[in-house]
């Protein structure tokens, strides 16, 4: 017989309100995994199984990559990033003024609720068709790209920061807008200086996630390395397609580390 834990025998038991609480949460958990199991499909899970002869078949094609065509694919891969680069930097710019009308211990509720469902909107439609309406606007080209990434990452960004700026210390605030501070002058010196850091941390993940998405743009004409991407699958040039699929790997790598030496400087 195990020995007691005298510490954990004078606890007292939880209250049943959060026994209560967990129960229910399970409860809808399983409800909701019950009522996708079919729709999603999952009952075909054993297929990976019984198919997988045909996935290494199929796959075989791609153990022997083909770089004699890397200089092409990388200057792709350049311009995949450079539409990263700019589409993130937009939405930043767009973002916090959306994320700072976001918030409602800084704007009134008839300004929040309006900008949260317009960037609602902003996040809801995929990369892929913005790029799409972007592609019709201004033709194609990785400026249909920039606009698409900008577009959609500025409802995120804007997401995200606003729920920073609901969790900061109000006491800063407060005591900002006791000497007499314009609102202007309590964000810029009691809101910021507390979000930056998160602020930061928030946008170089999006960095590295816009510029994984950016990868496939260009199969709309919106830029960047996704169209040689799809024709290559379209192909079946295996070995081709291997290898612009590593060198798109070894691309996002190098994005991340570089983001997590900046995080590790700037946060």
């Amino acid at each position: 017989m195990s020995a007691m834990n005298p510490v954990i025998d004078q606890l007292p038991p939880a209250p049943f309100r959060d026994r209560f609480g967990g129960w229910i949460t399970g409860a809808v958990i399983f409800a909701l995994l019950a009522w996708s199991f079919w729709p999603a499909e999952i009952y075909r899970a054993p297929y990976l199984i019984t198919d997988a002869g045909n996935m290494a078949k199929y796959a075989s094609g791609f153990f022997n990559p083909e770089f004699k065509d890397w200089k092409y694919y990388f200057w792709d891969l350049v311009v995949t990033v450079q539409i990263a680069v700019w589409g993130t930097f937009l939405a930043v710019v767009f973002g916090i003024p959306f994320a700072l009308l976001s918030s409602s211990n800084i704007a009134p509720q008839w300004v929040v609720q309006p900008v949260r469902r317009l960037m609602d909107a902003f996040r809801s439609i995929n990369d892929l068709v913005w790029a799409v309406l972007f592609v019709v606007a201004v033709g194609l080209g990785p400026f249909a790209g920039v606009l698409a990434i900008a577009v959609n990452t500025t409802g995120i960004i804007a997401k995200l920061f606003s729920e920073a700026v609901e969790a900061i210390d109000s006491r800063p605030v407060e005591g900002i807008r006791a000497t007499g501070a314009t609102p202007f002058q309590e964000i810029i010196f009691a809101v910021i200086p507390q979000v930056m850091p998160l602020w930061v941390s928030y946008t170089l993940y999006r960095f590295e996630s816009n510029v994984r998405g950016a990868t496939v743009l260009g199969i709309v004409g919106a830029g960047g390395i996704g169209q040689s991407l799809f024709e290559l699958i379209r192909g079946f040039y295996y070995a081709e397609t291997a290898a612009l699929m590593l060198m798109v790997i070894v691309t996002v790598a190098i994005v991340d580390i570089i983001s997590q030496q900046l995080r590790k400087v700037l946060v």
